[in-house]
């Protein structure tokens, strides 16, 4: 197990490295990547690998398969200890009994308490992915919410817009009738004087047709004599007679 989790740990060790390569470049690069950061690949939850025996990895096993088939790794593993027993390269002291006493108190704990501790660490292990993933969804969701609202705001905008252009025609409107209004008043104002104008040239007028009249009349009186207004007065009366007796 450990050496497979060394291998994990070098793989997340290159794959960091490489990540860290690709980051490392000049800022206008960077500026360019971050309009282009879904390109990048998601970090993804890695698994443990399979091993046997609790720590042997099975790509170790896989590797004799190809060259000795199903017992090779069990023989090289059965001879190669046998010779360091038997050159005494591995001496069976006290230590040696005191590890199998713990190797085997290590595989009976594996055995009686692994499967709840790995049930126990995978339950973590989803809950926290569980965490990550609802923040995920809930910043998404934030997002969308703030795209909406953006939406409405630039639709309320436009209506904002529309508003301007109608106050801009309701007040050029306004104008337009106190404009004539004003037309209106200049008018009136013209016509008055005009008519005033007129009333007066036609009183002046008639007053002095009047005067005129009156004028004549009292110099015609004034050059009538009393025997022509007798002889006036006499035809009047002969014309009358005639008048009656037709």
């Amino acid at each position: 197990m450990l050496s497979r989790a060394a291998i994990l740990s070098g793989q997340n060790s290159r794959a960091l490295v490489a990540f860290a390569r690709a980051t490392a470049t000049s800022p206008a690069n960077n500026a360019a990547e971050s309009t282009s950061s879904s390109s990048l690949p998601r970090p993804v939850r890695q698994e443990a690998g399979r091993v046997r025996y609790g720590f042997i990895p099975e790509e170790w096993f896989e590797a004799f398969y190809k060259k000795t088939g199903v017992t090779g790794p069990y023989a090289f593993a059965f001879t190669f200890s046998t010779y360091l027993v038997s050159k005494e390269i591995y001496v069976l002291e006290h230590e040696y009994y005191s590890g199998l006493s713990l190797l085997i108190m290590w595989t009976y704990g594996i055995k009686a308490l692994g499967p709840k501790v790995a049930a126990y660490l995978d339950k973590e292990v989803d809950d926290y992915e569980k965490g990550w993933n609802q923040e995920r969804v809930d910043e998404k969701a934030n997002l969308e919410d703030q795209i909406k609202n953006e939406e409405k705001l630039q639709w309320s905008i436009e209506g904002q817009n529309l508003l301007i252009q109608a106050k801009r025609e309701n007040v050029a409107l306004q104008l337009e009738a106190d404009y004539r209004a004003r037309l209106l008043s200049a008018y009136q104002a013209v016509k008055s004087r005009l008519d005033y104008q007129l009333e007066k040239t036609n009183a002046e007028r008639r007053i002095a047709q009047k005067n005129l009249v009156e004028y004549v009349i009292a110099k015609v009186k004034a050059s009538i004599t009393a025997d022509q207004e007798k002889q006036n007065i006499d035809r009047c009366i002969a014309d009358l007679a005639l008048l009656a007796k037709a």
